[in-house]
């Protein structure tokens, strides 16, 4: 099942069927170690609307209201080779070898909600960077007991040039305003999503394709439930939280973002988010 956020209210799809449910708080409905079967009840219980899916779900917002975003670095391979590449006139390559091999994941906290952007909203790249790339990644749905209850999709937006300058920079290639897209919805499900669920990403400029590529998540090298324990640690989460997974697909070194570029980030089942750069 797939849940929307609207300005009209949460939108559930089953099947086909579309469910509006009004006067919602988008906080605490997700936040429910018991997501699913909530959801097999209201669909069970409640007539589906009799309107289009165009209306129902013609103003999608990001699926977050209070939450945090945080994500997991050097997961896949290629994001350690490729954090290896960007940094080694600095010194700090052998530091991405370390986290790929040791016990502790690389986390950090990526972005609140106001700096969130929607489906079709404009994700930005930084004005003090030279060198900028989407990073396409599976999100992990938290509720505040820690218990994955659901998937979407991120986009973790990345300055390559201030984080290869110097990895203590990071903070500053990762978070900023207009820094990360989620959607466009919650996919729901009891069963882990299948081992070899695809990461598509694809980057258009004038109407032209110049970038694509495409990622397995069994080529995760972390389980999802040991990201959550180490996140989970010492901090806590009163609303849940959002967990990027990190990313395998990362686009060689003469490749850099432009304004007005399209990006398109496709996971099924879980659907495709699709932003452009402002």
């Amino acid at each position: 099942m797939r849940v929307y956020k609207t300005k009209r209210g949460i939108v559930v799809e089953k099947e086909k069927s579309l469910f509006l449910l009004e006067n919602q708080n988008w906080d605490t409905f997700i936040n429910d170690d018991n997501l699913s079967e909530k959801l097999e009840k209201i669909t069970k219980d409640t007539k589906p609307s009799t309107e289009s899916q165009d209306s129902l779900l013609k103003e999608v917002q990001a699926p977050i209201q209070n939450q945090e975003v945080w994500a997991s670095g050097v997961t896949y391979l290629r994001s350690k080779v490729g954090r290896q590449e960007e940094s080694k006139n600095a010194g700090g390559s052998d530091f991405y070898a370390r986290v790929y091999e040791a016990e502790r994941p690389e986390l950090f906290f990526k972005a609140t909600p106001a700096r969130v952007v929607p489906p079709g909203g404009n994700v930005r790249i930084r004005k003090d960077s030279t060198w900028d790339v989407p990073e396409p990644e599976l999100t992990l749905v938290i509720t505040s007991k820690g218990k994955i209850v659901g998937y979407t999709i991120g986009n973790d937006m990345s300055s390559r040039s201030i984080e290869g300058e110097n990895p203590l920079y990071l903070p500053q290639a990762k978070t900023y305003d207009g820094c990360a897209a989620l959607g466009p919805c919650i996919y729901v499900t009891q069963q882990p999503l299948a081992e070899n669920t695809i990461i598509q990403l694809e980057i258009s400029r004038d109407n032209t394709k110049v970038f694509e590529g495409t990622i397995g998540i069994n080529q995760i090298k972390r389980k999802f439930t040991e990201l959550v324990e180490f996140l989970y640690r010492e901090a806590s989460f009163p609303n849940g939280s959002f967990l990027m997974t990190g990313t395998g697909i990362v686009p060689g070194n003469d490749f850099t973002l432009q304004k007005n570029d399209e990006i398109k980030i496709t996971i099924e089942p879980i659907g495709t988010l699709v932003n452009k750069v402002g």
